[in-house]
């Protein structure tokens, strides 16, 4: 006879585990579907500095497995398989694999959402060589160092100024005129000393030897290029929410981001999103773990409201 799972995680990261930890602990039947491996974003870090508990950082990795262990303990399943269709109303929800069709009562999403690349060339295999997409969780490795940041809005001026803090120089790197990120943001930088603005510019090549040492500028009006030294690039040009399962079934918000509040609750009835997928003003592996927690709460609920 086919199982119906109590609950159904859809993405191996840290949200989906830890929900996935938490709702085996209190009792309810949970699969973990993750398409590649453990940790998602999480698991492409060398060091992650900033997760509790860790006093000397850890690898991100290292950290995705223990996470996958630690819900394992408790009989949590996991299934590496790429989900290709999902039903997600009623009573009971089927979520279509690479594998056949899994079921369950409750579905929680953990899918994520990845950096928003640049585009230039050698740009994946320097990831964690010299190029970087956050800041909070990167930054201190530059400390003291030279680094750039690609980009105009909100992300990219909240990054400029956490590396400011840390970097010995900050250069912004923007192809337009005028940042696009908020007011607040531009009278922080203006008063941070050490960020240089270079405007009316795009990133066209990394330099390198075993790391970044440089990037190649071309002007976005005049076409000329030039050589700029750095220690590392942070690029900040948004992120892609991995949402495509999801279109014309949840609501999503401009960005494609899936709209559910503090309760991790979608519109859809025991229907939960965590982690980066879901609209937040804060996207880091601690707020993803807490948005886990919070959906194994509800998902609880939700079930036993269900039985009467």
């Amino acid at each position: 006879m086919e199982q119906i799972y109590d609950v159904a995680v859809l993405g191996g990261g840290p949200g989906g585990y830890t929900a996935a930890l938490y709702c085996a602990r209190a009792g309810l039947s949970t699969v973990v579907l993750e398409k590649l491996s453990p940790g998602g974003q999480m698991a492409t870090t060398s060091n992650v500095e900033n997760y509790p508990g860790f006093a000397e950082g850890v690898d991100g990795f290292d950290l995705a497995m223990q996470m996958k262990d630690g819900a394992e303990r408790f009989g949590v399943e996991t299934l590496f398989a790429d989900a290709t269709a999902v039903a997600l109303e009623g009573g009971v929800k089927t979520i279509t694999t690479s594998s056949g069709e899994r079921r369950a009562r409750t579905v929680i999403l953990a899918t994520g959402a990845d950096p928003r690349p640049l585009g230039v060339p050698h740009e994946d295999e320097l990831r964690g060589r010299g190029v970087a997409y956050c800041a909070t969780c990167d930054g201190m490795l530059y400390r003291g160092k030279t680094v750039v940041v690609v980009g105009g809005g909100n992300s990219a001026a909240e990054d400029a100024l956490f590396l400011s803090r840390v970097c010995k120089k900050v250069y912004l790197v923007h192809r337009g005129a005028v940042l696009t990120a908020s007011k607040s943001y531009w009278t922080a930088l203006q008063k941070a000393e050490n960020v240089e603005f270079i405007w009316n510019s795009r990133v066209v090549e990394l330099l390198y030897g075993s790391v970044v040492t440089g990037i190649v500028l071309e002007g976005v009006e005049s076409g000329n290029r030039s050589e700029l030294a750095c220690d590392g690039v942070f690029i900040a040009v948004g992120r892609i929410p991995n949402t495509g399962l999801f279109h014309g079934v949840l609501e999503m918000d401009a960005a494609g981001y899936l709209i559910a509040d503090e309760t991790t609750r979608t519109a859809l009835p025991g229907v939960f999103a965590v982690g980066d997928v879901r609209t937040k003003p804060l996207r880091q592996i601690i707020t993803a773990a807490a948005d886990g927690a919070v959906a194994s709460k509800y998902a609880e609920a939700y079930l036993a409201e269900q039985e009467g």
